[in-house]
């Protein structure tokens, strides 16, 4: 199978489209759906990453079943056109980028989603404006400084040599596929067509990532971002799925201490998952999706297959109880 002219994987059940935001930038997204509820999908980190090639499952799945789905490409990502920098790089250029993307498709409501780098991007949205999200799902990322990054290191103990680098990259596809080994379990998703796509992505924003990883907080842009005594108290429904066989951050190191402090979200611990789990385990997030964002709940046999937290109970509020109470979430641990 070959690109499409634009560059992009064909044939994945999403289409490609551009936006013009009032800040002149070009702004491109994968879109799936027609019609019902929106949901907005967030991207990773890793050179190359796109709306398309981190959710475009997701995304036909999601579009085929009732909602309208939006995975735009954050600045120094996938096809968005910046040249002009006016976004500034890191977090505080991407929760603005974010906001204009939505206001222009008039996206006043919705539902959101990220992986990695989208995880954090979310709850930064979230926190900056919570009247606008309906849910939200967090996959394998940071929340912020309501988690000490040093508390975080303090468990992962793993010597540098066993720490799989995803910063490698160095301009060819053996590299893009280096990278991508370490976060995706599966070796049959990672396709010539996909690193052709997120290899060109990455050369062609070669000098606007550099900017944007390098990307230093001055104190008021750090206590813009701050989630410690705010991701805590929010009132809005989320969900968090952690990997168990995450080798970037093990959940044992950072979920486990993020489910701590975050008291009113409801996390799953699926198997056989690694980094960016709604590719390693596409059918069983798939469920988890469409569930938490039509119903309000996950069902108790799909957070059962999920690997709903055992660290305390299932809230009953996200995790709807079986025919017998929680006996099937119990019997799946």
């Amino acid at each position: 199978m070959e690109l499409t002219d634009e560059g992009l994987v064909a044939g994945t059940g999403v289409l490609s489209r551009w936006v013009r935001l009032p800040s002149g930038v070009r702004a491109h997204y994968a879109t799936a759906g027609e019609s019902g509820p929106a949901v907005v999908l967030l991207h990773g980190g890793i050179a190359g990453s796109s709306g398309l090639a981190g959710w475009r499952s997701m995304a036909a799945f999601l579009g085929a079943n009732g909602f309208r789905v939006y995975c735009p490409d954050m600045p120094a990502f996938g096809l968005t056109e910046d040249p002009e920098g006016f976004y500034r790089p890191g977090q505080i250029g991407h929760l603005d980028f974010l906001h204009d993307f939505t206001t222009a498709l008039c996206l006043d409501r919705f539902h959101l989603a990220g992986n990695s780098m989208g995880c954090q991007n979310a709850v930064n949205y979230l926190l900056a404006h919570p009247e606008r999200v309906e849910r939200f799902a967090l996959v394998a990322g940071s929340v912020g400084d309501i988690v000490p990054p040093e508390a975080v290191a303090a468990r992962d103990l793993r010597p540098a040599s066993e720490r799989p680098s995803v910063r490698a990259f160095d301009g060819t596809a053996e590299s893009m596929r280096r990278m991508m080994a370490a976060i995706v379990r599966r070796p049959e998703e990672l396709s010539d067509e996909l690193i052709a796509m997120r290899t060109a992505a990455a050369v062609r924003n070669r000098e606007a990532y550099q900017r944007h990883t390098a990307a230093t907080l001055d104190a008021a842009e750090r206590a813009r971002l701050s989630t410690a005594g705010r991701l805590d108290k929010v009132d809005v429904p989320g969900i968090c799925l952690y990997g168990m066989q995450d080798v970037l951050i093990s959940a044992e190191a950072r979920g486990y201490l993020q489910e701590d402090a975050l008291p009113r979200v409801q996390f799953f611990y699926p198997d056989d998952c690694g980094h960016q789990g709604q590719t390693d385990q596409p059918e069983m997030f798939q469920q988890v999706f469409v569930e938490f964002f039509r119903d309000g709940r996950v069902s108790a046999q799909t957070a059962a297959w999920a690997g709903v937290s055992t660290r305390r109970p299932p809230n009953p509020e996200l995790v709807a109880p079986g025919k017998d109470g929680h006996a099937a979430l119990q019997a799946a641990h």
